[in-house]
């Protein structure tokens, strides 16, 4: 069989910049903090199922609302969720995640994962898995009737955030029989100031397995990062607690095939100053 060649790169940058407009406060760390670390090593020719998950939400000053936000409270929510399945195959992986709940500076982060894996389809069994990244932060936002957090649509609500951000990265493999997959993400949620923004990044790249001799790699391969931005002017006017920005967006992509290098990346920072 003759396999199409498929060779993507794409990149997507994004940066809130604020003059009048006020981008994401994070909140700041708790007294308590947590710092932990998941290494994990597959080297196995059979049946395979790994699978990682967290969530985390963290709010300052007080405790994370049931309701509506404070005034001048901020929030962020954060999850990670990465997972393999084979039904045989070989297969090697080496992934690490490490979390720290402290402030972070520029260029630091509270949750930062890396993985490498190789997979070679034995007797028609192949690989499924899916990688995902979601950072929302909002704050100071204005109250009303409904108890409700966020608002990203609903234009006849009169719960209108001073910020309200949600932003994710996901990548996900379906049959899978040959390949070699390389992951990386980052997100900071937490700082001690208001100059350091809110950031995540992520990158994925899809190559051959050297061992194959197809010079391809063999599967279907999807990406979605996609955010919805509410932002409101802080300039000291009746409207600092009126939306004054949405911005809606996605980017995907998916392959199917021989494929012969596929890498994506995205970067997002939003910040009172980047």
């Amino acid at each position: 069989m003759k396999f199409v060649s498929a060779a993507i790169v794409a990149l997507v940058a994004l940066v809130a910049i604020t003059g009048f407009a006020a981008a994401d406060r994070l909140p700041n760390q708790t007294p308590e903090n947590q710092i932990f670390s998941i290494d994990t090593v597959i080297d196995v020719t059979g049946a395979v199922d790994d699978k990682s998950t967290m969530s985390w939400v963290i709010a300052s000053p007080s405790a994370i609302p049931t309701g509506i936000l404070g005034a001048t409270q901020a929030i962020a929510d954060v999850t990670y969720r990465d997972a393999i399945l084979t039904n045989g195959g070989k297969i090697s992986e080496n992934k690490n995640f490490d979390f720290n709940s402290k402030n972070q500076a520029k260029g630091l982060y509270n949750i930062e994962s890396q993985k490498v894996l190789t997979y070679a389809s034995t007797e028609g069994a192949h690989l499924v898995g899916e990688e995902e990244y979601t950072l929302s932060v909002a704050g100071n936002y204005a109250s009303a009737a409904d108890n409700i957090r966020c608002v990203f649509a609903a234009a006849n609500t009169n719960v209108l955030p001073a910020f309200c951000n949600i932003v994710s990265a996901k990548s996900s493999l379906v049959n899978v029989n040959s390949a070699q997959i390389s992951s990386k993400g980052q997100i900071r949620a937490v700082a001690k100031t208001a100059d350091i923004p809110a950031e995540l990044n992520y990158q994925i790249a899809v190559t051959p397995d050297a061992n194959s001799g197809s010079g391809f790699a063999e599967g279907t391969v999807k990406t979605v990062f996609a955010g919805s931005i509410l932002e409101a002017r802080d300039n000291g006017t009746s409207t600092w607690n009126k939306t004054s920005a949405e911005n809606t967006w996605k980017d995907s992509t998916e392959v199917t095939g021989g494929i012969k290098n596929l890498q994506k990346a995205f970067a997002y920072q939003s910040g009172v100053f980047v």
